[in-house]
């Protein structure tokens, strides 16, 4: 049985590196055989994360459909930009509805339990994103996620992918296919549920 796998950017920049890097991932994670899933998180707005509307109205739809695609998938990539050393707002307040979103009105979700998450970063500096991972590792943590140990930074991201897409770089190319490798090693097939 392939695995399942989600991938998308915790950006919306045109152009974005770690855009970029979520195809690079894309392309890796298909070459290894998975059944891969892109997603752009443009196609599910959300209004800022308040109890209140979720005690009021509920999850919004969106978040509902995100639920479902998390639970859905053996395994995810996340790759996410930092900023001023920490997680994206976009990724933060879609990673708070999502968890939050406990039923789809006919079935109850558990988007996070037992899934397994990669996570990479790009960056035009020489750190490559990597301090914001910290927190993004955190909080999926926090939420029950499986986070593997390996994950890919690429840094000085504007001159960092070659004209195929992927890192142009052998050690960070060399570091992606590890992450990817390591993630499939790790997911459990048949962890999503549809």
């Amino acid at each position: 049985m392939s695995a399942k796998i989600l991938v998308f950017s915790g950006s919306l920049r045109t152009g974005s590196y770690n855009t970029q890097l979520a195809k690079a991932a894309l392309k890796l994670l298909s070459a290894e055989g998975a059944d891969v899933t892109e997603i752009s998180l443009s196609d599910y707005p959300l209004p800022i994360y308040d109890a209140d509307l979720l005690k009021d109205d509920g999850a919004p739809q969106n978040a509902v459909k995100l639920a479902r695609l998390f639970q859905a998938n053996d395994g995810m990539f996340i790759a996410c930009p930092e900023y001023n050393s920490s997680i994206t707002p976009l990724l933060k307040n879609v990673l708070d509805w999502v968890s939050v979103t406990k039923s789809d009105g006919n079935n109850d979700l558990k988007p996070y339990a037992g899934v397994t998450v990669a996570l990479g970063a790009a960056s035009p500096g020489a750190l490559g994103g990597i301090r914001g991972l910290y927190h993004v590792r955190s909080v999926l943590m926090n939420v029950g996620a499986q986070i593997i140990t390996e994950q890919c930074s690429v840094a000085r991201a504007k001159q960092s992918f070659g004209e195929d897409g992927m890192p142009s770089d052998e050690r960070t190319l060399s570091l992606l296919k590890k992450t990817c490798r390591s993630l499939l090693e790790h997911v459990t097939p048949g962890r999503g549920k549809a």
